[in-house]
């Protein structure tokens, strides 16, 4: 993040005298008349907020956005400012406006979250980097290089620079880094196979399947891997559909028994 500007950085129309106005604001009771002194500060500082959101705009937010958050930031320094303490409005309200913006951003604008900590690691890292690749002439540094620098374990660097690819989310319909008229990364995600789950019950089932009887084995296997109907099995065996039809229940019932006795 950008450091906080000082008050000497803000034109005379940032600063207008206020301090009449805040004196009799400390000194009225809630109400209408208190609301509105309040509301008449807000709006002659209101310029300063918006300057020091437009030191944002290259982040990637609306300006829109960025003054709202800014006027928040204004509305409690107005609310919080204190003047007995000898301090000008301005050298309280700069940084809490400039706090409020770069809250704003570390709590709202990551398209995935990352925790404070991390994020504070990527901001560690990003400056190590960009620092030491102007020292090195444009060659990208080195994990240790980059943990020397900024003082950090490599661990912690590695998960600033995972941090430093997690602030906007890649689209599944975009294409491919460095290739063009390439198939959109939704294409390349893999997808459930349930053939799986047909070999894992296969393999479940494979030792109850040895259990059973020759003839109950031979009619499940000419019913479901053959395609046979019972009728057509009960002549190849000789006896009645309704006996293979009993079996079949029968047996279909005990492997999946063993089976799922197996499982747990």
């Amino acid at each position: 993040m950008q450091a906080a500007p000082t008050p000497e950085l803000l034109s005379d129309a940032d600063s207008p005298p206020t301090d009449d106005a805040f004196q009799r604001l400390s000194a009225l009771t809630p109400g209408a008349e208190r609301d509105a002194l309040r509301d008449e500060i807000i709006c002659a500082w209101l310029p300063m907020a918006h300057r020091l959101a437009a030191r944002f705009r290259s982040r990637g937010e609306s300006m829109d956005d960025l003054r709202q958050v800014a006027a928040m930031g204004l509305v409690k320094a107005v609310d919080r400012y204190d003047l007995s303490r000898g301090k000008a409005f301005e050298t309280y309200a700069v940084p809490t406006v400039t706090g409020e913006i770069k809250r704003h951003f570390r709590d709202h604008t990551w398209d995935v979250h990352v925790p404070r900590r991390v994020q504070d690691l990527r901001n560690r890292v990003r400056t190590a980097r960009r620092d030491l690749a102007l020292r090195l002439g444009g060659r990208a540094p080195t994990c240790a290089e980059i943990a020397a620098e900024a003082g950090l374990a490599e661990e912690d660097v590695l998960l600033g620079l995972e941090a430093l690819e997690s602030y906007s989310a890649l689209s599944l319909d975009a294409e491919p880094a460095g290739v063009d008229g390439g198939a959109p990364l939704a294409n390349r995600l893999g997808a459930c196979d349930h053939a799986l789950d047909v070999a894992v019950d296969r393999e479940a089932v494979k030792p109850e399947l040895r259990r059973l009887p020759e003839r109950e084995r031979t009619i499940l296997y000419l019913r479901y891997f053959r395609d046979m109907t019972q009728v057509s099995i009960a002549e190849r065996l000789g006896i009645s559909q309704m006996h293979v039809s009993r079996l079949i229940s029968q047996s279909c019932e005990r492997v999946r028994a063993g089976a799922m006795e197996g499982a747990v």
